[in-house]
């Protein structure tokens, strides 16, 4: 006996091989067959020829107290994603630890947004809080570099001492035994932009113990694309650790053309044995903090020093001066991008509300200020709190990536507490489902779900799932491949997208028709680390 028939489907079952029609059988929460069924089953579905797919796996993005805030998850099960990677970037909630933990949880805040309690300190706690929401998705996470360095040295810009590195290569290890999956970095945030390489090497030598993964936000996507891209190569053949470059792009009008000497490097690497891939958002903008666009040195300190630095004459003039010209020190974006294309996203007052939506150069102009200006003005009046949406990549670049086989498919999305947040939160995967498959065939169906599933499973080493076959987790999706699209748009991002039907996660009914059907049955997923193991733990970390 069955627990759930789901009958007459298309069948696409994540390996990249051609669909077929056929019934998906659940059972005690995994796959138990697949084929011609003629078993019974306490329920059965008829999905009328709509696809059967593995759940969508987002490797990347920073739900991490989202998660704690909307544990239902309806954003990412509206558009058939049942697992996210958190910790991303280098940006963590944890550890959190005196004395410089309200440092972290001011910085984070743009990306991650926050919530009422911050009652852990360690990774494992983090987890243990996590499973205390009973989310209705998976989760798995890496270590975060940038968490790991605030709490250990704040925001100094300068070496750690032997102590200090010893310390996080612990903090590593304890995150590595608690489940995660690797380690994140983030170069292009302090501080993080403050490590040098040889730094991250040394701190990657504990990951081959637990066969974990370096994730790398590279040190620069723009100007300094070319050597931050070979930056991480170095790095992870210096360790000896597998290396995945996060949301791969060519950033700034005159970078345009680069991703393909970027995917050759990675392309190279490959061919001299080092285990190297990348993830791509289809979108041609993509969204951080404001304080990301001011020169590097503006951020030691942490946030409250940045912006007594913006209240002091002569530094602000200092700052406005590098934003005004091309830097070969560090990737100054928007002085080859402009000002009209880095729009605010979100602000902390109600005052400043009208501003979501708006570019700064529209914002200058109003308010007769310089656009440089009124960027410091809008981080002064908000005390650092700005999210952005910026709009650097070419969209036939962007393109390229996606179509590549290196790259698998991940959202790159922040939380939800933002007044015009990227719509890539709401629309990534059912988005590449209609433009670039049915629309513009850049994909084919089997090529799309393979880069949502059985590639992130694998790489992130996720178990027994991404796949529809017998003993893998009965993370499954059913969707209308000709009906399937996304509806959220960067003035109207908050929309969900349209065309699938049913989620289930860990074989319980997750999303019926839109609506959460009420089951909150995800699993913390921790690193696989042996074959066939499917990796579900109810949501009870151990």
């Amino acid at each position: 006996m069955l627990d759930v028939i789901l009958r007459n489907g298309k069948i696409v079952d994540g390996t990249g091989n051609p669909w077929y029609y056929g019934d998906v059988g659940i059972r005690g929460g995994q796959i138990a067959l697949v084929g011609s069924l003629e078993q019974d089953a306490a329920t059965v579905i008829d999905v009328n020829g709509n696809v059967i797919a593995p759940g969508f796996i987002d490797g990347h993005c920073h739900s991490d107290l989202m998660l704690l805030n909307y544990p239902e998850s309806e954003i990412k099960l509206a558009q058939g994603v049942t697992t996210e990677v958190i910790g991303n970037c280098g940006l963590a909630p944890a550890p959190f630890l005196e004395p410089y933990g309200e440092m972290l949880r001011q910085y984070v805040q743009p990306i991650l947004g926050d919530t009422a309690n911050w009652s852990w300190r360690t990774i494992d706690q983090y987890i243990e809080t996590l499973s205390r929401r009973h989310p209705s998705g998976n989760v798995s996470t890496y270590v975060a570099h940038g968490a790991l360095r605030i709490a250990v040295m704040g925001f100094d810009d300068r070496p750690p001492t032997g102590e200090e590195r010893e310390r996080m290569k612990t903090m590593l290890e304890e995150g590595m035994r608690a489940g995660a999956i690797g380690l994140s970095i983030g170069l292009l945030y302090a501080p993080g932009s403050y490590s040098t390489k040889e730094e991250i090497a040394e701190l990657c030598s504990v990951l081959p113990k637990y066969g974990g993964l370096l994730a790398a936000h590279i040190r620069g996507e723009g100007n300094r694309l070319i050597e931050s891209v070979k930056e991480v190569i170095w790095i992870a053949q210096k360790a000896g650790v597998p290396l995945h470059i996060s949301h791969l792009k060519a950033a700034g009008r005159r970078n345009w053309g680069k991703a393909s000497e970027a995917m050759a490097l990675i392309a190279e690497a490959r061919a001299h044995g080092l285990d190297v891939t990348c993830d791509v958002y289809p979108y041609n903008a993509s969204s951080t903090m404001l304080t990301t666009l001011l020169p590097p040195w503006t951020l030691e300190g942490g946030i409250g020093r940045t912006l007594e630095r913006l209240r002091d004459p002569s530094l602000r003039a200092k700052v406005k001066a590098e934003l005004c010209e091309e830097r070969e020190d560090w990737d100054n974006l928007v002085h080859s991008t402009g000002w009209e294309n880095v729009v605010i996203a979100s602000v902390r007052t109600e005052a400043n509300r009208p501003l979501e939506g708006r570019h700064l150069a529209e914002i200058a102009a109003e308010r007769g200020v310089h656009p440089a200006d009124a960027a410091m003005d809008v981080l002064l009046e908000e005390e650092g709190q700005v999210s952005i949406v910026y709009f650097l990549m070419a969209e036939e670049e962007m393109r390229s990536i996606l179509q590549w086989s290196e790259s698998l498919i991940a959202s790159d999305s922040l939380h939800c507490d933002v007044g015009k947040p990227h719509p890539r939160l709401y629309g990534t995967f059912p988005r590449v489902l209609a433009k670039y498959v049915r629309e513009e065939r850049a994909l084919t169906l089997e090529q799309a779900v393979r880069k949502m599933t059985s590639f992130p499973a694998a790489r992130f080493r996720l178990g027994r799932r991404g796949l529809i076959a017998p003993g893998y987790a009965a993370d499954l999706v059913v969707f209308d491949p000709d009906e399937i699209r996304d509806h959220s748009t960067y003035q109207d991002p908050k929309r969900a997208p349209s065309g699938v039907t049913h989620v289930w996660v860990n074989g319980q009914l997750a999303m019926k028709n839109g609506s959460h059907a009420g089951a909150r049955s995800g699993a913390f997923l921790p690193a696989c680390r042996c074959v066939g193991h499917v990796g579900h733990e109810g949501f009870q970390h151990k």
